[in-house]
């Protein structure tokens, strides 16, 4: 049995707690702070953990990215995780809006489905946010005798 005492405050505390002087201080240094998490942050997970599910061709529209497409083109330029994602990010909650190409062929419900879990397995996991809800959108399916969506190069 722990040997436990009553403090001044009626409050009952361990021998480790009356050593510690983090328990003066006003407890866990962890604890001390906030932390906050760009909008940006969650929507670079969300997109990395959409395009890893089978069956998403692609994020965004098509409009997205074709512009997309020319910036991954510009000498120094990156693809961007973040394409075909939105969210919106408070203290303790997350919520997101994707919007995805899918292969022909695949259960577009199966891809939804799939999709939000990893998302939300993700963002959570990550962050510690409570994501509250994912909402996808599925602009294009993709066929397999179609060409990538790639603009005309200017400079040969």
């Amino acid at each position: 049995m722990t040997d436990m005492t009553e403090n001044r405050g009626g409050e009952t505390e361990t021998p480790a707690a009356r050593r510690s002087p983090l328990a003066k201080r006003g407890g866990d240094p962890g604890s001390r702070g906030r932390t906050t998490i760009a909008d940006g942050v969650v929507e670079k997970i969300a997109g990395l953990a959409a395009r890893d599910v089978d069956g998403v061709h692609a994020m965004g529209s098509g409009l997205s990215r074709t512009f997309g497409a020319v910036r991954d083109r510009v000498p120094g330029g990156q693809k961007s995780v973040t394409r075909g994602v939105k969210a919106e990010v408070g203290e303790v909650q997350a919520a997101l809006d994707l919007e995805i190409v899918v292969d022909y062929g695949v259960s577009i419900a199966d891809v939804a489905r799939d999709v939000r879990e990893n998302v939300i397995t993700a963002v959570e996991r990550m962050t510690g946010l409570e994501v509250v809800e994912v909402n996808i959108a599925v602009s294009d399916v993709k066929l397999p005798d179609e060409e990538e969506e790639e603009p005309e190069r200017r400079i040969q």
